[in-house]
Order: structure tokens, then sequence, then C-alpha cells
């Protein structure tokens, strides 16, 4: 939710297939800028059961960007800029546990980030802020993806631990079996920087982890294949729609405050004295972190 007063506006992240959702009325695309450079994409505004609503394709329409090359910080950016205060994330990941199936929706609740090519944070020299991350999702968000998940009868699990990895190769069978001994639930390419970004833009965050493979530590699923991921992906497309659309109107109408802390991410982050702020680094931030650096 964002300040008391002001309806949500519910992003969603993924791919191009989530976008053909029945009842989404008033579709719009819409170029929005971002001193951070240029998001993935233009934006698709709609409505959705009263909600409004805003899709970004993380990878660009026509899966045109590798995970790498992705400008998570203008993505997060231009959907604050656009109003979004909460956001849905989904992606495709490879499974780490026997019990985690292709075809399972994971809403993860921790991330392990071993990203090392991407940019991590808004804030830089001249104006330093440190969030926390001990619970990098939003629980609110959680527990409606979670109830709408059941409602619809989609194979599911609430909590998990997310491992990032940069890609775009998948893993080895070594770091496979690495990653699990570690606990890790799922492995993907894309939640990290993006839920850290989320944070520091004080905006609500919750992941759906779309099982596609076992990544290659299964015995009898030894080596992960872009055919197979895709053939589970467009099995998943259907359930993927009918749940942002079961999620996205039961949070429409509310105006208070998340109560999970994530529209305040900000209250004590910023330790740059305010004489000693530099002002371009502030300007670039008005979207972002405005509410306290008075923008």
């Amino acid at each position: 939710m964002s300040a008391s007063g002001v309806p949500p506006v519910v992003g969603v992240i993924g791919g191009s297939g989530l976008y053909d959702i029945p009842g989404l009325t008033g579709t719009e695309w819409r170029q929005v800028k971002s001193p951070f450079g240029e998001p993935s994409d233009e934006l698709l505004f709609g409505v959705l059961g009263g909600q409004p609503i805003v899709f970004l394709p993380r990878h660009g329409r026509g899966h045109r960007i590798p995970p790498s090359r992705v400008n998570f910080r203008a993505n997060i950016d231009a959907l604050k800029r656009a109003g979004v205060t909460e956001i849905i994330s989904m992606s495709a990941v490879g499974s780490l546990k026997a019990d985690l199936a292709p075809g399972t929706f994971v809403i993860t609740d921790q991330f392990i980030d071993r990203t090392s090519a991407r940019e991590r944070s808004f804030f830089d020299t001249g104006l330093v802020a440190h969030v926390s991350m001990a619970h990098p999702v939003c629980t609110r968000l959680g527990d409606r993806l979670q109830a709408a998940a059941a409602e619809l009868r989609l194979s599911h699990r609430r909590g998990g631990t997310y491992m990032v990895m940069e890609g775009p190769q998948f893993s080895t069978k070594a770091e496979s079996e690495l990653y699990r001994t570690w606990g890790c639930d799922v492995i993907g390419m894309t939640n990290m920087p993006e839920a850290k970004l989320a944070r520091e833009a004080e905006m609500c965050y919750a992941t759906v982890a779309m099982v596609t493979d076992y990544d290659c530590w299964h015995e009898e699923h030894d080596h992960v294949t872009v055919e197979q991921v895709v053939r589970v992906l467009l099995a998943n497309a259907d359930h993927a729609r009918a749940l942002v659309a079961k999620t996205a109107p039961a949070l429409a109408g509310r105006t208070e405050v998340c109560v999970a802390g994530c529209q305040r991410a900000l209250d004590h982050a910023v330790i740059t004295q305010p004489d000693a702020r530099d002002p371009a680094m502030a300007a670039r931030l008005d979207a972002v972190a405005g509410r306290v650096l008075g923008a």
C-alpha cells in the first residue's frame, strides 16, 4: 500500500504471456523515462477488476535482453514513477528440491544473491543509504498470493529460498549440488538485485517462482535445455495469468500503509548528512527517495 489515502497500483514484472488476461481493460503501452537509463520496455497500463495495474516485460517484448543486461534500476524507477506501490514478480526457476516438481509455484521469502555484474543500489557516492534486507519480501503480498493460489488449486509452496545466479548459462552439476547443501529451494537469474531495489524504492515486493525444471542435480534430469524450459513455461502461462487475475483485484480499494513496513524502508536508511549530499544524486533519486529527501 501507499501512504494513507492513496490507492494501490499493482506492478507485475514477468514474461509477455502475462499481459493477455481476460478482463484487463483500458490497456495502453506508455514510455516512462528514468534517470537510470532505459527500462526493458514500455509499460502496459490497464485496469483489472477495478484495480489499476502496470505490466513490465523484464526481458523486453520478444525476450531481447539477457539477465545480466536487464537494467533493474531503470525498471524499478520507472515503475515507481508510474505510480506503482507494490510489485508481483513472476520468474522461471529451476528446482533444487525433489518435492518441488516442474509446474509448482513457489512464493519465496528469502534470497541468496550470487550475481556479480549488476548495479545493486540506487544510492552511490554523494548520497549513501543502507536498507534492511532481513525479510526481503512483503508478507502481506505473499499472503494474498498464497490465498489466490489455494483458491485456484494451483500446485504451490509458501516460503523458500531463491538462489540468484548470474547466468546466462545454467549451473554446473557441482554448483547445483552446492546450492542444495545451502538449503536453497529454487534457482534463477532475475530476482536480484530487483528485490533489493524495490526495497530501496519503498515498494512492496513479492516473488512467484515458477518451477520449469530440476536444474541439473537430479539423476533423471541431468541437464536443462531451453526447449524444456519453454515447454513448461507455456504450460504455466495460464496458471500465471489466473494467479495475477485473482490477486490484483483483491488489493483494490485499500488505503492504509503496508503493515509489513515496506513503504517506510528509508526512514532511518540515509546516512549522508544533508549538507554533504550531492544535489545531482538527490535529483536523480526524486522518485525513489523523494519522500525522505524532501524532493
